[in-house]
């Protein structure tokens, strides 16, 4: 019998990603080192002996890094700003922030640097810097037509959602200039911040290795001209896999106007008020839970039943942990699982794919735009990046039949 093999290269940069989606924070290193099935001996051996340091030095380090945005970009007192990154005591707070960067909080505040887009009443008002190129109004864009009514709004520069998290809910408005993202954040609470922040990188795609992505592509005849194009195209993330799920179940066959419209209808009948009183056409609705799908009303909504079948029956895997829907989760495993979903087949685990498990080589080639505009390449040749190829044919053709 053959030895099970297994892949530290892809397990060290699983759990870095679960590391800074703040896994750690919830549930510890022992934790994390479950959630990747390997021991926590194991994982500090391999994150040492990889990047120089364990799960714990560098969970403290992004929650360093959350206090310094705030730090520099608020005028919240240290106490909050300890407390809304992570840190558990000032003590704490003041440690690893002289570890980190040399210098106490009082210290790295004593010369702030100004948000360009000052926050209103109650909010606060954070920029997030992105590599170049970067095209962050054609990534708000593609939100923006895919809006659902009553948990996003865009204005055709301004993208407003929704977001609920562990430690509360919140209201998210992102605007792109050339080398940033500028993010208000209404949260119910300040703990907020630092999930909030991480769904917004991960919605944006700001980790993406853009120079090293267009290189590759640029080498491929067919989609040279589209990157030289439109340079700094990013893919589209999620700030719930759970939620791109439902999309991309609602989506199958049915035009991206018809599927907005289904989905304002399940997160009406099945979502939950954000607390925030708005008007007609806001967003004041927060997504709907696995929990509320699988025990909501779906009749009537204008599903097929076959549809619905496939809503209940993912909602069921989902709210019972049986679906692996986030950055860091086994690839292969996650494909696995949702093909096993009844009405669940590769179009639909290949967007998941792509948007939610941030998988940057996901190709859900049985589209029929991309079937086309693929029709004699060697997509092969796109690989590792055939979701950023994906990205630029969707906007090509939308683009020039718009």
């Amino acid at each position: 019998m053959r030895p099970h093999v297994v892949d530290e290269t892809g397990l060290v940069d699983r759990a870095l990603v679960l590391v800074a989606q703040g896994v750690v924070d919830d549930v510890g290193v022992s934790g994390l080192a479950a959630r990747l099935s390997v021991s926590e001996r194991h994982l500090h051996r391999l994150l040492v002996t990889t990047v120089g340091t364990g799960a714990l030095s560098l969970a403290q380090a992004r929650r360093a890094q959350t206090a310094r945005t705030l730090l520099e970009q608020t005028a919240l007192p240290v106490t909050e700003v300890a407390f809304a990154s992570g840190f558990s005591s000032l003590r704490q707070f003041n440690d690893v922030m002289r570890a980190e960067y040399g210098a106490s909080p009082t210290e790295l505040r004593r010369k702030p640097t100004k948000p360009d887009r000052p926050a209103s009443t109650g909010s606060l008002a954070l920029r997030l810097p992105v590599t170049a190129p970067w095209d962050g109004q054609r990534l708000l864009a593609f939100l923006g037509s895919r809006a659902i009514r009553g948990v996003e709004t865009y204005d055709g520069v301004r993208y407003t959602r929704t977001l609920s998290t562990s430690l509360g809910t919140a209201e998210l408005s992102l605007e792109p200039s050339d080398d940033a993202v500028h993010m208000r954040l209404t949260a119910s609470e300040l703990g907020v911040v630092g999930p909030a922040t991480v769904a917004v990188r991960r919605l944006c795609d700001l980790a993406a290795d853009i120079e090293a992505i267009e290189a590759g592509l640029t080498r491929v005849p067919q989609t040279r001209s589209l990157v030289r194009a439109r340079p700094g195209l990013r893919v589209p993330g999620a700030v719930d896999g759970w939620e791109i799920l439902v999309r991309a179940i609602v989506g199958q066959q049915v035009s991206v106007a018809a599927a907005r419209t289904l989905l304002g209808r399940i997160v009406e009948r099945c979502g939950s008020s954000s607390g925030k009183t708005a008007g007609s056409g806001e967003a004041a609705r927060l997504f709907p839970s696995a929990v509320q799908v699988a025990e909501g009303d779906l009749k009537g909504l204008g599903l097929t039943g076959r549809r619905v079948t496939t809503l209940r029956d993912s909602a069921r895997a989902a709210a019972s942990g049986d679906l692996l829907l986030e950055p860091g989760d086994d690839l292969s495993e996650a494909r696995r699982r949702l093909l096993a979903l009844p009405g669940v087949g590769p179009w639909t685990a290949e967007y998941v794919a792509l948007r939610a498990l941030a998988d940057p080589d996901a190709w859900p080639g049985t589209d029929l735009v991309l079937a086309r505009a693929a029709s004699g390449t060697d997509t092969d040749r796109l690989s590792p990046w055939r979701a950023y190829a994906a990205l630029h044919l969707w906007t090509q053709h939308g683009e020039e039949t718009a």
